[in-house]
């Protein structure tokens, strides 16, 4: 048996026990999403929640529409040709495929209905698992019979990215190493789905302008865009030990915490999802299947992704294509207090432009928080790389994650809050 805390905090050597094991175990796995290598990290991940006492575990079966660069390569084209065409004369016909493309791009990057992969993609499963850990009989069964019991939701996601040269990191890392000072003028980076849109935007100007630099341009910037993009897609599946494996690991952490000192009162729904890979398909059937039973006055969600760099960060919004404050500030501004008192750094301030699990419950209306991290260039560690293994994972970032959970868990067992973050009666 694996050892866990016995004192006020876990020590560091036996939860990181159980963080290693947990990612140096799922790591070899080839997880791309709907994969067999995704369920079987899934079924693995099951069983090793199951093994500690009342952690109740159940696997969902989820449907899912694949990973993103084949819809996303196929659009790219598709604006390509209307370039091609408002070149050719053919204006009113170009500018009406740079309008479908650009349509289908937005609703790709910006988790929008997926129309388009819906339509053309075979409909495939992913799956998530749910843990839900109650501090004891008493508090199980009071939760049982109430109609929206407090509830904190964790989430994290046990599929792993593709890689690609769009991901590599060499310029900025050397403009860090020259230039410290002009990255640390940054807390957004650059918007790089832009990119992908401004083809389509472009072809749409020339067609009602018809001006021959600008569908040009569209024409440049559509091939480029659609290249980077076919190559995710012909590339292979990294390990992921940091995007995503360091949440998984500090959810099993977690439960390992909150059994050894617990919340009382409070429901903790430890929850990894399959293909967030795909933009968000797992955290979307989540949601969709759990809505009517998390009343948003009376459930929290927190959300770890990519935790194992060296500094952890806390972001304040995400957005592909237009940014998005997360639901609930308040949430952010308490695990910031508690990130005071255990005397962890948290890096605050910064807005991300990839998407994460968190922009669906927060666009329903959940106060949601999200916990990543970033290298001294501003990067996550690794990020979409194949060196992204377990030796190069930042351990003492996923702990230090994994604790700071857990106090907010038992604070708001020890005092409940309503939408607002207001404490209110329990």
């Amino acid at each position: 048996m694996l050892p866990v805390s016995s004192g006020a905090h876990t020590q560091p050597g036996s939860i990181d026990d159980v963080l290693h094991e947990v990612v140096e175990t799922l790591a070899p796995l080839d997880r791309t999403p709907c994969s067999p290598g995704e369920r079987q990290a899934a079924e693995w991940l099951a069983e090793r929640m199951r093994d500690i006492d009342g952690v109740q575990v159940t696997l969902e079966d989820e449907p899912t529409w694949g990973t993103f660069p084949p819809t996303s390569t196929a659009l790219g084209a598709l604006g390509a040709l209307a370039a091609l065409l408002v070149l050719r004369g053919r204006r009113a016909a170009g500018g009406l495929l740079a309008a479908v493309a650009f349509a289908g791009i937005l609703d790709e990057a910006h988790n929008g209905p997926r129309l388009v992969r819906r339509l053309l993609r075979r409909r495939r499963q992913t799956v998530n698992v749910v843990a839900c850990l109650q501090a004891g009989a008493d508090e199980a069964a009071g939760a049982a019979s109430s109609p929206a019991p407090a509830t904190l939701v964790v989430l994290a996601h046990h599929d792993a990215p593709q890689t690609g040269l769009l991901f590599d990191q060499t310029a900025q890392r050397r403009l860090y190493e020259r230039a410290p000072q002009v990255l640390e003028r940054f807390k957004t980076p650059l918007p790089q789905w832009w990119f992908g849109l401004s083809g389509p935007l472009l072809t749409v100007a020339a067609a009602l302008t018809g001006r021959r630099r600008a569908a040009l341009g569209a024409l440049a910037s559509g091939v480029a865009g659609t290249a980077l993009v076919a190559d995710v897609w012909r590339s292979e599946t990294v390990p992921g030990a940091n995007d995503n494996l360091s949440g998984v690991a500090a959810l099993v952490g977690l439960a390992h915490e909150l059994r050894e000192r617990p919340a009382p009162g409070l429901r903790v729904m430890l929850v990894s999802c399959g293909a967030e890979e795909t933009l968000q398909d797992g955290i979307r059937a989540f949601v969709a299947r759990h809505g009517d039973e998390l009343s948003p006055e009376r459930t929290w969600f927190v959300n770890l992704d990519t935790i194992g760099s060296p500094h952890l960060v806390m972001l304040d919004a995400e957005g592909p294509v237009r940014m998005e404050y997360y639901a609930g500030r308040w949430l952010s501004d308490l695990l910031s207090e508690h990130a005071a008192r255990l005397g962890i750094t948290l890096h605050e301030g910064y807005r991300a432009r990839a998407s994460t699990d968190s922009v669906i419950p927060s666009r329903a209306g959940y106060a949601t928080a999200t916990l990543v991290s970033m290298t001294d260039w501003r990067s996550p560690a690794n990020y979409h790389l194949p060196s992204d293994i377990p030796e190069n994972l930042d351990y003492g970032s996923v702990r230090e994650a994994t604790l700071l959970v857990a106090e907010l868990a038992r604070d708001l067992a020890e005092t409940p809050r309503g939408r607002d973050g207001v404490a209110v009666a329990s």
